[in-house]
């Protein structure tokens, strides 16, 4: 999970909407029925702000929890390397960051 670009530990995080936002079903519900979607990252209804997180494999439970809004569309290797260097607690065994990324048009 990642985004957090106010506090840096995964408690923080705005959107350029303000801290928070609706769920946003408006385009339709996309299940997480596989890896490399990127979904919103929230602590329940209507709380989205900038947290994400790439899914690794099919993640049924996270249906109409988290909204799916984008798809790894290259790079699945890199998905599969920051998964490996992660643990059971969801901390990683050394520093991740991702950058120099955008959005495909």
């Amino acid at each position: 999970q990642g985004g957090d670009m106010t506090r840096g530990d995964g408690t923080g995080g705005e959107s350029i909407y303000g801290k928070k936002f609706p769920d946003e079903w408006a385009m339709g519900y996309v299940a997480h029925d596989r890896p490399y979607l990127l979904s919103m990252a929230n602590a329940g209804p209507n709380t989205n702000g900038s947290q994400f997180f790439i899914t690794t494999a099919k993640t049924p439970h996270l249906d109409r929890k988290h909204v799916v809004f984008g798809k790894v569309s290259s790079g699945e290797a890199v998905v599969r390397a920051i998964e490996a260097v992660g643990t059971n607690s969801g901390a990683t065994r050394r520093v991740v960051r991702v950058s120099a990324c955008g959005m495909v048009s």
